[in-house]
């Protein structure tokens, strides 16, 4: 790998390319969507300036726990462009996104402590499936895996105990097929 001068205070697209561990297209997808920006030479080739790095390694950091690109936009939109974002900048945008990634954390360990039995299983028939929903009594409730979904919305109720499947009564039959047809 090329090592930037100290000096260096712009790079070429290659340069950011290679230094950043992006491919070219995902840096001229970035520009394009108003990531990140350049200036163009009299010969009309980019230049980004040094800072770009950071904005690249924030931009890859975050696509990587999951958040989209439009919620990355906002936040860099957030930070000067007339000089380097300082730690306090950083701070500041980081502190932003705070409550979004412990609820990202808390869905994923959810998710990670409800699929223990069936992962993989793909029949969805063991009584205690967090995907079972006989009959679609969950439907009332909005789109989507109701049982397994963090709220984002703080005023909505917490998820309903998993029903329990084949026991009787209301529950339904022993299939947590959500195609099942009702009348079965």
């Amino acid at each position: 790998m090329t090592r930037l001068e100290y000096r260096v205070n712009e790079l070429t697209v290659g340069q950011l390319a290679e230094r950043s561990g992006v491919a070219v297209s995902a840096l001229h997808f970035y520009e394009s969507k108003g990531l990140i920006t350049s200036r163009r030479t009299a010969g009309n080739q980019r230049r980004f300036s040094r800072d770009t790095l950071r904005r690249v390694a924030f931009i890859k950091v975050s696509q990587r726990v999951g958040i989209p690109l439009a919620t990355i936009k906002e936040a860099l939109e957030t930070l000067p462009c007339e000089r380097t974002p300082t730690a306090e900048d950083w701070e500041r945008l980081s502190e932003m996104w705070r409550a979004d990634l412990d609820e990202r954390i808390e869905q994923l360990r959810k998710l990670r402590d409800s699929l223990d039995d069936c992962i993989g299983c793909g029949c969805l028939s063991i009584r205690k499936c967090a995907l079972a929903n006989p009959y679609d009594r969950l439907g009332d409730q909005g789109p989507g895996p109701r049982r397994l979904l963090v709220r984002h919305d703080p005023g909505e109720a917490a998820d309903p105990a998993p029903v329990a499947v084949g026991t009787g009564g209301d529950a339904g039959p022993d299939c947590c097929d959500p195609c099942a047809p009702a009348d079965r």
